[in-house]
Formats: C-alpha cells, sequence, structure tokens
C-alpha cells in the first residue's frame, strides 16, 4: 500500500464556559482527521483536574456520562497521532503533573528537536519519565522549580525547547497557549460567549459557534485567566518564518482558515497551477478523494477539462482483523476507493492526487483505470516532490524511502505505468497560497531545514541512556545497589 504522510495531532482549549468539557469534545471531533489513535480530556474546576483519555476515535472514547464527570469551566484536549513516541494509552495526551507549582496539564502539537538531549539532562537529574514521547519533557521542564540556576518560569521554559511546536497549557487557573517562534503548527484564538478558545485549526470554532479573533503569532504566549487575555513575546523578532506548506496542500481541514488564507480556496489554485504549467488533451479530470478533490476541480477550471469523480470513497473503513489479501487483490487499496468504470472506459484520464510518498496506491490507482478501459492514464501531482524526511511532525519515512529521492521522473513514472507523471512546482506551490516563499517550511521539499538537526547526536544520547539502563541493571542483578535506592 502507498504511505500517506501521517496526521500529527491535533490542540483544542477553552477557558470560562461552564460546559468547558462538552465543547472540548466537540473541538476535538472537529479536529479528528490531525490524529485517530487516541485523545483524551482535562477539565478543571478551579481546584481539581479530572482527565479522561483513551486509544482510538474521539466519539469511542467519550460518551455522556464520562463528559459529565469533567466538570469545570477550563478545560484542554488532545487528539494524537504519533510522531514520536509508539502508539499506547501511556503516552496518550493530555498529560499531566502534580509539582509545587500545582497542577499542570499539557496537549503538544509536533516535534522538538533536541528532545533527546533534554531528556538526557533530566533523566540524569534523577527525574522518573513515564512515557517515550517528548511533550513529557515539555511537562517536566515546566513543573521545574529552577533551570540553569534561576527561578524557572515559563518563557525560560519554552527558550529551552527546541523544533515544532504549537501547545496548550492548563494550570489550576489559567489557559496558555504558545506557539514556537518559527510558527511550523498552527494555534489560532478564538471567543465563544464570555469565554476564550484556543484551537490548531478554526474549522473547531465552526462547530461551538465560536468567534475567530487571530491567530496566534510565532514565538508569541498568550495568558488567558479572570483578567481576560495577556500576550507575551518570549523570542527576538527577527526568527525566520517557517509555517508547514503541508497543512495547506494536504494536513489542514478544507474549511479552516490559516494566515487569513482558506485552505478550500489555496488547493483549488494549487489545481490552477498544476493546470498552468502542465496542459494535457485529456476528457476527463479524476482526483483522488478526498486530499484531491480540490485541486482536481482547480485543474478542471483553469483547464476547461470536465470533472468527475469516477472514485468513490467508502467513509465506513476501519480496521479489520482479516487479511484478506489472498482472497481479494488489492484489498486494502480497493476497499477505501472504487472506481465507476463507465466513467473512465475509453477516455483519457487525468488523475490528481496531493502527494505520491511510495507510489503503491497511486500505482493500483493506475491499474485500476486501464483495467476499467482508460484509453490513456496522466498522473498529476498538486505538490512538488518530496525528496526529504519531516524532523519536525510529520510522518515522512526516511529518505531511502521516499520514491522520488531515489527515482527519476521517467522511472517513477514507469513504475505507475502511467502515460504521463508530473509534479507542481515550488515556485507555483507557493504562488498558490499567495505569500511569500520565505514564510514556509518546504524542508521536505527542498532540504533547508529551519532548525538545525542532527540525528547523530539523538542516536549518541539514546545509545548512552540505554548503556546506563543497562548498568543499572546488572549492578542491581548483583546486588551493588538496593531497590528501594532507585
Amino acid at each position: 500500500m502507498q504511505y500517506y504522510p501521517r496526521h500529527y495531532c491535533g490542540v483544542f482549549g477553552i477557558y470560562g464556559h461552564p460546559s468547558a468539557a462538552e465543547l472540548t469534545y466537540y473541538g476535538l471531533y472537529a479536529l479528528q482527521h490531525r490524529g485517530q489513535e487516541s485523545a483524551g480530556i482535562v477539565a478543571c474546576d478551579g481546584r481539581q483536574f479530572r482527565k479522561h483519555v483513551g486509544m482510538g476515535l474521539v466519539s469511542q472514547i467519550f460518551d455522556g456520562d464520562k463528559l459529565h464527570a469533567l466538570v469545570g469551566s477550563m478545560a484542554v484536549g488532545h487528539t494524537r497521532y504519533s510522531t514520536t513516541g509508539s502508539s499506547q494509552l501511556s503516552n496518550a495526551q493530555p498529560m499531566t503533573v502534580n509539582s509545587s507549582k500545582g497542577q499542570i496539564a499539557i496537549a503538544h502539537n509536533g516535534n522538538l528537536t533536541n528532545a533527546a538531549e533534554l531528556r538526557d539532562a533530566l533523566e540524569a537529574k534523577g527525574l522518573p519519565f513515564q512515557t517515550t514521547v517528548d511533550s513529557e519533557i515539555i511537562l517536566m521542564l515546566l513543573a521545574q522549580p529552577t533551570l540553569g540556576g534561576k527561578e524557572n518560569n515559563l518563557v525560560q521554559t519554552v527558550r529551552r525547547i527546541e523544533g515544532a511546536y504549537s501547545l496548550i497549557i492548563m494550570t489550576e487557573q489559567e489557559l496558555i497557549g504558545v506557539r514556537d517562534p518559527h510558527g511550523f503548527r498552527p494555534l489560532s484564538i478564538g471567543k465563544v460567549g464570555d469565554g476564550w478558545v484556543l484551537a490548531s485549526e478554526t474549522c473547531a470554532f465552526d462547530l461551538i459557534h465560536a468567534k475567530f479573533v487571530r491567530d496566534v503569532e510565532p514565538g508569541e504566549i498568550v495568558i488567558i485567566n479572570k483578567d481576560g487575555l495577556k500576550s507575551i513575546h518570549a523570542f527576538p523578532d527577527h526568527q525566520r518564518k517557517a509555517f508547514c506548506i503541508f497543512e495547506y496542500v494536504y494536513f489542514a481541514r478544507p474549511d479552516s482558515t490559516i494566515a487569513n488564507r482558506n485552505v478550500y480556496q489555496v488547493r483549488v489554485e494549487l489545481g490552477r497551477q498544476l493546470a498552468r504549467e502542465n496542459r494535457i488533451d485529456a476528457d476527463i479530470v479524476v482526483p483522488v478523494p478526498d486530499s484531491g478533490n480540490c485541486a482536481a476541480l482547480g485543474y478542471s477550471l483553469e483547464s476547461g477539462v470536465p470533472f468527475e469523480m469516477a472514485f468513490v470513497r467508502n467513509h465506513y473503513v476501519g480496521r479489520s482483523f482479516l487479511q484478506p489479501s489472498q482472497l481479494i487483490r488489492d484489498f486494502n487499496v480497493r476497499v477505501k476507493l472504487n472506481l465507476i468504470g463507465e466513467l473512465v472506459k475509453g477516455k483519457r484520464v487525468i488523475i490528481v492526487d496531493d502527494s505520491i510518498v511510495r507510489g503503491t496506491t497511486c500505482k493500483s490507482r493506475v491499474n485500476n483505470l486501464k483495467e476499467a478501459g482508460a484509453k490513456e492514464v496522466h498522473v498529476l501531482v498538486s505538490c512538488p516532490p518530496h525528496m526529504n524526511p519531516c524532523v519536525y511532525g510529520i510522518d515522512f519515512p526516511d529518505r531511502s524511502k521516499l520514491m522520488a529521492a531515489n527515482h527519476s521522473l521517467d522511472e517513477i513514472r514507469k513504475y505507475l505505468s502511467a502515460d504521463s507523471l508530473a509534479y507542481l512546482s515550488q515556485e507555483g506551490m507557493v504562488a498558490a497560497t499567495g505569500l511569500p516563499a520565505g514564510e514556509f517550511c518546504m524542508a521536505c521539499y527542498d532540504g533547508n531545514y529551519p532548525v538545525p538537526y542532527d540525528p547523530l547526536v539523538d542516536k549518541h544520547i539514546i545509545e548512552r541512556r540505554r548503556a546506563r539502563v543497562e548498568s543499572l541493571g546488572e549492578a542491581l542483578a548483583k546486588e551493588e545497589l538496593q531497590p528501594e535506592l532507585l
């Protein structure tokens, strides 16, 4: 099967509403596309935290009784796909800690590039970690009374972490939003009644009838409490902006607005740009639902080639305990999308997708079209070729598994069995957003990583940590240390 880039996480928080947990549930429901492995909500009544997390979809984890038990006018929620840390309940968020500063909860979207270094330093101080996710590192840093010999505060903590992060932090009296100085991940502010809302995407505001106020700026900390909203800029203004352009291409919901740009309209423009760069004589243009719908529509509008929904998506596909590939060829592909053969038989077909990472599913789509009698099949992709892995929270595989990084355009075309293959240019992709190129992270396309990252350092620290644990285990086995001292 084709490797599609995984969604990372969705975060949501609300302050000053009597039905905080219920609205957080609906907010997470709207953000479900950003992660389907686990979800959780922590609510606070000003004194006590109440928490519920679980594995699976938001609708499977919560019911009326569970939500009613989450009492309080303040809540933070999270829906997760694991980019660091395995998929297990202990890694589900929001994460909480009791500290000398009181109770703290955190929901994190992104990936820290200095996570191994920070965790190694904290473990060396004797701090016990309960999970394998980098979000717990932030929580541990927040809980420390001092850092680097100075009294610890929120600004000092966020200046210690590097990489991509949009955070929602809840204390017993405040709701806090934090965005990294490069602005990799989205985070927006809204109002509902007299309360405040923070969310990864504005589509979550629409569902609960909240009014969008503005985006949290890169490097900004917003603190919401009984006095209203206070803004702190924790970093120098000269930091390079590096918003993940793949939000516009694939991740965000089309009904969301990011940086004053509606995602649907940007994706339609991606398709128009694709048509301007790649004119093909064809009878119909067909999207790969749902991610290719907008771009295919844009291509049709610009080129005049009729748009047809020849692939029908099954929206009720879940995990199956059967492995029926012996009985049904390409089951995992065909169960998700079924082709209407009558629409393509004898026709020259353009198929539009948002990306090709490994290519196996795209190959199956091309074969399906040709088996149904398509005269020609032309593959167009509404973004440039993916050449590099992402270290900021998108689960792109390493370079050795990226098709475009290891094969020429014609080699990929032949593998797909397509009559032609073309990608949107980097310039065309940026032009479709209407924003300057310098405001985006496009490392997966151009290899220009805004925050330095050295995997060899991480590997060294992890190996050293493993050796320390093994040495400790050997010492215990020899009774050189007493277990009760650990």
